[in-house]
C-alpha cells in the first residue's frame, strides 16, 4: 500500500476521478484535490490559489509518490512545478498516459 498523490490540471475532472477509482482498488490511498476551479468553472482569488498550492505541497510531503494526470500529454505550469518538487522531495512520479488505467471503466 502506498500514499499517492493525484496531480493535474483540474480540467481534467474525468480522468483524475478515474486513477482515483483505479489505484484505490490497487489498495493504495489516495489524496486528490478539494474541487476542479476549470472544471467546475468555480472562481478563486489569488490567495486562495496560492493557499492550495501550498497544500498540494503538503500533500506531496506525505506521500510516497505522485500520479500525474497529463491527459494528451498536457503539463501546466503549476502541475510542473509538483512534478519538480516532487523529484527534489525524491518521490516516484508515475504518469497518466503512461499507465493501463487509460480506458479503465468502473
Amino acid at each position: 500500500m502506498k500514499i499517492i498523490t493525484l496531480c493535474g490540471s483540474t480540467k481534467f475532472k474525468n480522468q483524475f476521478e478515474q486513477a482515483n477509482a483505479f489505484l484505490t482498488l490497487q489498495g493504495n490511498i489516495v489524496i486528490s484535490l478539494a474541487f476542479f476551479e476549470q472544471s467546475e468553472e468555480v472562481e478563486i482569488t489569488q490567495e486562495q490559489a496560492q493557499l492550495l498550492g501550498n497544500l498540494h505541497f503538503r500533500k506531496i510531503d506525505i506521500s510516497d509518490e505522485i500520479f500525474v494526470i497529463d491527459v494528451d500529454g498536457y503539463i501546466g505550469s503549476s502541475t510542473r512545478r509538483e512534478i519538480e518538487y516532487a523529484e527534489k522531495k525524491g518521490k516516484a512520479i508515475r504518469y497518466y498516459s503512461d499507465t493501463e488505467i487509460v480506458g479503465f471503466q468502473l
